[in-house]
């Protein structure tokens, strides 16, 4: 089976979707659609702000077309829907993209129109909240006019080596034609090649628990780091030796923040309360993970004191403040959180980050960046990113950029050396 003759609309064109977009317009019509116009206007001069797509990639996909325009959606016969799937201040799923873009793809739908969502969700989401919405304002029926599919993506952003084509895709879909039709779609640029799911709710599932069990088996070692730093035991010590064997999983302990990790855990416990079992593991690692950042914050501070080195009204560099390294994303970066509790110790904190864009961080979070380096030394330093700009410094480089007689630094990815750091004169913490 062939991906059928008509458009592909792409709706959403951020980490997920743009690449989508690029992959399917090499070979076939495509609409990539954003309600974001700059967004746009930005892609069709060749510039993807989230540097996932060369301005090379771009111009290679010569049947894509960059709209803002829902009414450019009329002619097409397939949708994939790519939007974020956030959660709310107190951790419970945020649907409101997912449900304006299923309204959107509404106003366009025709008879035998196939509607595929690749944002992350509960099991049961795709067709207790989207298809509904689609029915409501189409006009249409579920699996008699139009049907659906489900294929979660698997983008890794910022990794040049797992791309999309390059890793294998979950499809699924609504009847078992619809679920050969999807498949075809994707097994059309997905040179990994596909797994189909048994059904939806299989699918969604699927995904939902990728990131559920690394978040669980991360925060097993956050919490393993911090009894060995009791124990006075270096944590990646510890790490190395028991890696040795050829069975033990290589988590590293760290800030577990971003779009995936640090969100999808909380997709699956609210479906799971929602059917009347209260999730214990799940939720203990989410508290333990979301508490690392000001576990970090008071390490440092705590240095700070033993070295008789006023906290209050110190500087206190912070190097990188994306949510992952060699990446612009923001999203719900954990280092926000620890720019903030050291924030409450009266410190002035300075950010620096070579890969975040100062606007979009300015209108995100009010924070901005500054300059650390010799004529803007810090007394304390963390090094929060694993950049490659900063993994490449030097302990002298950065013992370059901080004053005092003994300053700490806070590895937190285990960059360096840590006898190294001491050796330059540091007082080291790391995870």
């Amino acid at each position: 089976m062939t991906i059928d003759g008509g458009t592909i609309a792409i709706i959403g064109l951020g980490y997920v979707g743009l690449p989508l977009a690029v992959e399917f317009g090499k070979q076939h019509k495509v609409i990539g659609f954003d309600i974001d116009a700059h967004r746009i206007a930005r892609l069709r001069e060749g510039h993807d702000a989230t540097r996932e797509v060369s301005a090379d990639e771009l111009a290679a996909a010569r049947q894509l077309v960059f709209s803002d325009d829902p009414e450019q959606l009329l002619g097409c016969t397939t949708f994939i829907v790519t939007v974020p799937t956030p959660i709310d201040g107190v951790n419970r799923p945020d649907l409101t993209p997912l449900e304006r873009a299923s309204e959107t793809v509404g106003r366009a739908l025709k008879p035998g129109d196939l509607v595929v969502y690749e944002s992350t969700v509960y099991p049961g989401c795709t067709e207790e909240r989207c298809v509904p919405v689609l029915e409501r304002v189409s006009g249409l029926r579920y699996n008699v006019d139009f049907f659906c599919g489900y294929s979660p993506e698997r983008i890794n952003p910022g990794d040049k080596v797992n791309t999309l084509t390059k890793i294998r895709k979950i499809t699924s879909g609504s009847t078992p034609e619809t679920a050969e039709r999807v498949d075809a779609l994707y097994r059309a640029i997905i040179t990994a090649g596909t797994f189909m799911a048994t059904s939806i709710r299989v699918a969604e599932a699927a995904k939902v628990i990728e990131n559920t069990q690394r978040d669980l088996n991360i925060a097993l070692i956050n919490e393993l780091s911090v009894i060995f730093e009791r124990l006075g035991i270096d944590t990646i010590e510890v790490l190395e030796a028991a890696g040795s064997k050829w069975n033990f999983l290589p988590f590293r302990p760290g800030m577990v923040g971003g779009h995936c990790i640090g969100v999808d855990p909380y997709y699956l416990t609210h479906k799971a309360e929602e059917v009347g079992y209260n999730p214990q593991v799940i939720l203990a690692g989410r508290r333990i993970n979301d508490n690392m950042a000001r576990y970090v914050a008071r390490k440092v501070v705590q240095k700070m004191l033993r070295n008789n080195c006023p906290v209050i009204g110190s500087r206190v560099g912070v190097l990188g403040i994306t949510f992952k390294e060699n990446c612009p994303d923001i999203r719900n970066s954990k280092v926000i959180d620890l720019v903030a509790e050291l924030r409450k110790w009266n410190v002035e904190v300075v950010v620096s980050d070579e890969w975040c864009d100062a606007a979009e961080l300015r209108a995100e979070t009010g924070l901005e960046l500054g300059r650390i380096d010799e004529d803007h030394p810090v007394d304390a330093l963390v090094v929060a990113v694993g950049h490659n700009e900063y993994r490449s410094m030097t302990p002298a480089a950065l013992r370059a950029i901080c004053r005092g007689d003994q300053p700490v630094i806070a590895d937190v990815k285990s960059l360096y050396d840590r006898h190294a750091l001491a050796d330059a004169g540091f007082t080291v913490f790391r995870l």
